[in-house]
C-alpha cells in the first residue's frame, strides 16, 4: 500500500511571525473561498495553519481575535442567506496515527466504540446547500461562514447532478458540493480563453468562479455530488423525522433515489465499514486510484454513520466532532515557469517541455513539466517567470494547469515559439497544434529507425541505435524501407561488422518481414496512433490495401479513433504510401494472421461502436482484459504489447485501465492501483498462471 504522509507544520518563531502568518492565512482563505484564486496552494495552507495551530497551544493569550482556527472556511468570507443548520467545515488528520487518536476521541464523546463508519471521497469543490421546495429546486446558497452564505441561485440549471425537480415532490435541503470534472474543466478554459478571459488555475478555481458569474455571456458545465440530506422548517413531519433519525448511509441512497448525483456511481462510491482499521484499508484504496479518477478529491471523509452516535459527539463552533477529512498527499503546488525548452520527437513533432523552479508533490522533486503544444501554451496564457500551477497525480506526467495570473509582477516575458526546427534547421509545418519539422521522420531518422526495430514493433535483434547510427551515416539507410534492402557485402564493409554478426543481423531483418500488419503498422509510427491502436486497425482492416483504403469515416469505426483522429491517420497513410509501396515490394507482411476484413461500408457497426474482432470464439471472447504487475511462469518473458497480442489473439480487448467495462484484470507481482480499482469495483481478478491456463495452446 501506499504511504500517506503527515504535512508538518510551519515554523513560527515569535509573536511577529505568528501575526503575519495569520494574515497570510486569511487572506489565502479569503481567495481560495470566495474565487478559488489563493496565493497559496492546499499544502502550503494546510502547513501555515497547522503552524499557527501549534503556536496558539503554547501562547492561548496571545491568539489574535482573526485567527483561522476554529473557523469556518479560515474565517475569511461572510454571507447574507442564513442556513437553517450550520453549514460547517471538518477538521483534518494527516495520517494513520492522528487518524487513531481521533477515533479514541470520538469514543470518548460517544462513551462507546463507534461501529459503523462512513467513508468517501473528499471532493476538492464548492459547498452549496440546495433548498426544494414541493420537489422544485427554489435556492441555491455557498457555505460563506457557515452560519450564512451567498445566494448563487442564478446558477440552477447549469449544474449537472443537481435536478431542479426531484423524483417526489418533498421539501429538503441537499448539501453537497460543485465541481468541474476534469473534461468540463478542459471545455471551461477553452470556452473562457475564446471570450478573452485568463484561464483558470485549476477546477476549483473553476467552480467557484463559474457558480458565483451572474452576467457571463457564455455558460460552462459544472458537477454537484451531493453529501448531505435534512429537513427545512416546512418539511414534513414524517420526512422530517426519517431525516434526523436514518443513518448518514441510508440518507445518501434516498438522496440517490430523489435524482440527486451521490458519489455511489462513480469509482469510489462511500461506504460503511465497521473498524478504524477498515477506514485506513479504504483510505489506501481510495488513494490507489485517485490519479484515474475524472475529477479532483483532495482525502477522504470518514463519518460516525449512525445519527445516534453523530448526536452524542456533537459540534464545535467550526466542523462536527463525528466526521474527519482524512487528507491526501497534494497533488498540486505552485511554482515559477523558468524556461521552455524544445524537444524534436521521432516522428518529427516539436514538443515544448516545461522547466519549473524545483518543487516537491506528492513525494517526487518536478523539475519538468508538459506543455502540449504551441497552442496550448497560447491559451493558457503562459509567460516566462509565471507563477504556475502544476499537477501530478500517481504516475502521470506533471502538467501545468494554468498561470496564477494575479500573482504576476509584470517582470514576466512573452514564450518565444520557434521559427526553424531546434533539431535540423529545417522549416516547420504549423498547420496543426501539434508543429512538426518539414522533415518529419527524417529529422530524427535515427530515433525512428531504432523504435521501428524495437522489441515491440519489428524486433530487429542487433539493431539498437549504435548500429543505426551506423547505418544511417554511412549512407546504407535513409529509411525503413532500405533495411530490408541491405546486402551482405555492405554490411561487412562497415566497422565492427564481422561475418557473425552481419549473418546474425540480415537473420534478423529476414524474420522481420514476417511479423503481423500490426507490428508492421507500428513500426511506421503514424502520429495518434501506438502499439495498442495499431493492433485495432489492423484487426479491423485485416489487411494494409483495406487500410489504405478507408476515409475518414471508415477509420472512425475502429475502436477509440474518434472524428478529430481519424482524418489525420488517413492523411498520415497516404503520406506514407511510396514507403508502404517499398516494404511491400521487399517482401514485408501486409496482412494481420486470423483477422477478417469489415463489412461493406454501409453496415452497422456493434452497439459499442465497433466491429467484431477476431477470434469470437476464443477463449477471452467478449472480454475486456487489463494486465498489471510482474508476469511469472509461462507469461514471464513476454512484454506488456505481446501481453495485449494475446489477450487479442484470444478474442478480447486489452485495456490499460479498470473500468465497470473491465472483465477481468491479470494482477501479477507488484500490482498496485489497478488491483486495488478491481477489487473495489468487485471484478474478476486472475494471477498469471491461472490466465496462462486459461489462454493455454496460443501462448508462445
Amino acid at each position: 500500500m501506499m504511504p500517506l504522509m503527515t504535512v508538518p507544520a510551519a515554523v513560527i518563531v515569535d509573536a511577529a511571525a505568528y501575526a503575519q502568518a495569520v494574515e497570510d492565512a486569511v487572506s489565502a482563505a479569503a481567495a481560495y473561498y470566495t474565487g478559488g484564486s489563493s496565493h497559496l496552494d492546499d499544502d502550503a495552507y494546510d502547513r501555515l495553519v497547522r503552524g499557527i495551530a501549534a503556536w496558539e497551544a503554547e501562547h492561548p493569550d496571545g491568539i489574535r481575535p482573526d485567527s483561522p482556527t476554529g473557523k469556518v472556511a479560515g474565517g475569511a468570507v461572510e454571507g447574507d442567506v442564513p442556513h437553517t443548520v450550520p453549514m460547517l467545515s471538518l477538521d483534518n488528520v494527516f495520517s494513520s496515527e492522528e487518524f487513531t487518536a481521533w477515533t479514541a476521541s470520538l469514543a470518548r464523546r460517544t462513551g462507546r466504540d463507534v461501529t459503523r463508519f462512513g467513508v468517501g471521497p473528499k471532493l476538492d469543490g464548492l459547498a452549496v446547500a440546495a433548498r426544494y421546495r414541493d420537489g422544485r429546486l427554489t435556492r441555491l446558497i455557498t457555505r460563506g461562514d457557515g452560519t450564512a452564505g451567498e445566494d448563487v441561485s442564478h446558477a440552477i440549471g447549469t449544474v449537472q447532478g443537481l435536478p431542479e425537480s426531484l423524483a417526489e415532490p418533498v421539501t429538503v435541503e441537499v448539501r453537497g458540493e460543485v465541481l468541474m470534472t476534469t473534461a468540463q474543466f478542459e471545455h471551461a478554459n477553452e470556452v473562457r480563453t475564446a471570450h478573452g478571459g485568463q484561464p483558470f488555475a485549476n477546477p476549483r478555481n473553476a467552480a467557484a468562479g463559474t457558480l458565483r458569474a451572474k452576467e457571463r455571456s457564455y455558460t460552462v458545465p459544472m458537477t454537484f455530488f451531493g453529501y448531505g440530506l435534512l429537513p427545512l422548517p416546512d418539511t414534513d413531519a414524517a420526512l422530517a423525522a426519517d431525516l434526523t433519525e436514518l443513518a448518514h448511509s441510508d440518507l445518501m441512497s434516498m438522496a440517490a433515489g430523489l435524482g440527486v448525483h451521490t458519489s455511489a456511481r462513480t469509482a469510489v462510491p462511500d461506504v460503511v465499514v465497521e473498524t478504524p482499521e477498515q477506514v485506513v484499508a479504504r483510505v489506501q484504496e481510495i488513494a490507489a486510484v485517485r490519479a484515474e479518477l475524472p475529477f479532483g478529491i483532495d482525502g477522504v471523509v470518514v463519518k460516525a454513520d449512525l445519527a445516534a452516535d453523530q448526536r452524542a459527539a456533537g459540534s464545535g463552533s467550526r466542523a462536527p466532532r463525528w466526521a474527519v477529512a482524512y487528507k491526501l498527499p497534494a497533488v498540486e503546488k505552485i511554482t515559477r515557469l523558468l524556461e521552455v525548452e524544445w524537444n524534436v520527437g521521432r516522428t518529427g513533432i516539436i514538443a515544448p517541455r516545461a522547466v519549473l523552479e524545483p518543487v516537491v508533490i506528492d513525494g517526487s522533486t518536478i523539475t519538468y513539466a508538459t506543455l502540449h503544444n504551441p497552442a496550448d501554451i497560447t491559451r493558457r496564457g503562459l509567460r516566462l517567470g509565471d507563477h504556475v500551477m502544476v499537477h501530478r497525480a500517481g504516475d502521470v506526467i506533471p502538467r501545468i494547469e494554468a498561470p496564477v495570473a494575479h500573482l504576476r509582477t509584470g517582470d514576466e516575458q512573452p514564450i518565444a515559439f520557434p521559427e526553424r526546427c531546434p533539431r535540423c534547421g529545417s522549416g516547420i509545418d504549423t498547420s496543426e497544434e501539434r508543429w512538426r519539422c518539414a522533415q518529419g521522420r527524417n529529422c530524427h531518422l535515427v530515433a525512428s529507425l531504432a523504435y521501428a526495430a524495437g522489441r515491440d514493433q519489428l524486433d530487429i535483434e542487433g539493431l539498437g541505435a549504435t548500429r543505426v547510427v551506423q547505418l544511417v551515416e554511412s549512407g546504407l539507410v535513409a529509411d525503413l524501407a532500405d533495411l530490408f534492402a541491405l546486402r551482405r557485402e555492405q554490411l561487412l564493409s562497415l566497422e565492427r561488422m564481422g561475418e557473425t554478426s552481419t549473418d546474425n543481423l540480415l537473420a534478423a531483418i529476414a524474420k522481420a518481414k514476417e511479423q503481423p500488419l500490426s507490428r508492421v503498422l507500428c513500426a511506421l509510427g503514424v502520429r495518434g496512433t501506438g502499439r495498442s491502436m495499431s493492433r485495432r486497425i489492423a484487426r479491423h482492416f485485416a489487411t494494409m490495401e483495406n487500410i489504405r483504403a478507408a476515409d475518414a469515416d471508415a477509420m472512425q469505426r475502429v475502436e477509440g479513433i474518434g472524428s478529430e483522429k481519424a482524418p489525420s491517420i488517413v492523411a498520415e497513410i497516404a503520406e506514407l504510401a511510396p514507403l508502404i509501396d517499398r516494404l511491400a515490394a521487399a517482401g514485408v507482411n501486409m496482412t494481420e494472421p486470423g483477422a477478417t476484413p469489415p463489412p461493406a461500408a454501409d453496415a452497422v457497426p456493434d452497439a459499442d461502436g465497433t466491429s467484431a474482432g477476431p477470434a469470437a470464439d476464443g477463449p477471452l471472447a467478449g472480454m475486456t482484459v487489463v494486465v498489471t504487475g510482474a508476469m511469472t511462469g509461462i507469461l514471464e518473458k513476454l512484454t506488456r504489447n505481446q501481453m495485449n497480442e494475446l489477450i487479442e489473439r484470444a478474442g478480447g480487448r486489452s485495456s490499460s485501465s479498470v473500468s465497470k467495462k473491465t472483465t477481468l484484470v491479470v494482477a501479477g507481482e507488484g500490482a498496485g492501483s489497478k488491483r486495488a480499482k478491481a477489487e473495489q469495483l468487485g471484478i474478476r481478478l486472475s494471477t498469471p498462471d491461472e490466465f496462462a491456463t486459461l489462454v493455454a495452446g496460443l501462448v508462445g
